[in-house]
């Protein structure tokens, strides 16, 4: 070796993005055990000094009372006629050999495994780059379309935007740059596999701090999120500085904040509510942009009894469930929602089965468990 040997560590440690310390350890590691590999070189030790380009290879022993293992220990007597202050527990070296001990054959084996680790230790570093991404955004280029996936390249992995982790009403073409949210990296032997999602909640809120900086910065808070991909969202927001409008800060000035978000979830409708700490009137704001008359909530059964003008009943409910769907969602409350004409006729109407879409119905939704696309419970209808 010599310094060529420092410079292609170098030019490995640009391209590969492997430390160089790490580089020597693993070269060394690898040549000792292409040694170890022959039989009678369990005690050979590999030490490679990166800075004037030299491998120093040596048999080393470690000094114990009582010998179990031969190829790799010694007794004291022995060591101390090697070394004469050595103590038990110290490695003693007993011979030092020449850097083509082991021939042609040893040497094509120790190519093979240094060739091995690096690519292992190249992989230890990029998966350790995207590990620490998880929770973030990423964005990649689309490599291929798959029909169970779409592959992003992310330049030195690939990350799989699954199917069911893919919006309804978006479309991928080869070139395309894709933003995502980065669920899971996996270890995998081609690399690390990285998982992402443009469904999930995380998604949402990461877009929003990208194009809110209150919210970036902690000053607004999201407080929740309910979600139906593709088509609307509801969002909550709350203020950490006093007189700072939530609301107005995520909507931005002519709504251009929100619509930026709208516009990376092609068109996905988003509603922007304030958080409050009572259930009354966030469950009132959560049924935004319908009017509410009155909550009165059933802390038992978790219950929140929602009184809405007639005119403003189906805009409550909103098209198939959604909007009385994605409020109890956001809220972890049962919202039963009558009009206020309904409110003051007798009580005794009967049980029917789930409201069907366009139903005049006051449809009691529970998504307190949140299931990804729920249909309207049981409702209350006028007889």
């Amino acid at each position: 070796m010599s310094r060529d040997f420092v410079g292609a560590l170098l030019q490995l440690n640009a391209e590969k993005g492997v430390p160089r310390e790490q580089l020597i350890l693993t070269i060394a590691d690898a040549i000792e055990s292409a040694y170890r590999r022959i039989p009678g070189n369990e005690d050979v030790r590999v030490r490679i000094d990166p800075e004037r380009g030299e491998m120093l290879v040596t048999r080393e022993r470690r000094v114990v009372d009582v010998v179990e293992d031969p190829l790799t220990e010694l007794t004291v007597e022995d060591a101390r006629a090697i070394k004469p202050d050595a103590e038990v527990g110290e490695e003693i070296v007993t011979e030092q050999l020449g850097q083509d001990a082991f021939g042609r054959i040893g040497a094509q084996t120790a190519k093979q495994v240094v060739l091995q680790r690096l690519r292992e230790a190249e992989r230890d570093v990029v998966y350790d780059q995207f590990a620490s991404r998880e929770g973030d955004l990423i964005t990649g280029t689309v490599n291929r379309v798959e029909p169970r996936a779409i592959i992003l390249d992310l330049g030195k992995a690939e990350a799989i935007l699954a199917t069911t982790e893919q919006s309804p009403v978006e479309h991928y073409r080869i070139g395309q740059n894709v933003k995502a949210f980065v669920l899971e990296v996996r270890r995998a032997p081609r690399g690390p596999q990285v998982l992402v999602s443009r469904t999930h909640k995380g998604f949402l809120r990461r877009l929003f701090e990208l194009e809110v900086p209150e919210i970036h910065a902690g000053t607004v808070e999201i407080k929740a999120i309910a979600r139906e991909p593709g088509s609307r969202s509801k969002v909550a927001v709350a203020s950490r500085q006093e007189g700072l409008d939530p609301v107005g800060a995520t909507v931005g000035q002519r709504g251009a904040r929100v619509q930026a978000v709208v516009a990376e979830l092609a068109g996905e409708k988003i509603d922007v509510i304030e958080w409050s700490d009572d259930p009354a009137v966030f469950v009132a704001k959560a049924l935004s942009p319908a009017q509410v008359v009155a909550v009165h909530i059933d802390e038992e059964h978790r219950i929140a009894n929602v009184v809405v003008p007639e005119k403003m009943l189906s805009l409550a409910i909103g098209r198939e469930g959604q909007n009385a769907r994605l409020a109890a969602k956001m809220t972890g409350w049962r919202i039963d929602i009558r009009s206020d004409v309904q409110a003051h006729e007798p009580v005794s109407v009967p049980r029917v089965g789930p409201v069907e879409a366009g139903a005049q119905a006051m449809p009691a939704v529970d998504e307190a468990r949140e299931p990804e696309a729920a249909d309207v419970p049981a409702a209350e209808v006028a007889p």
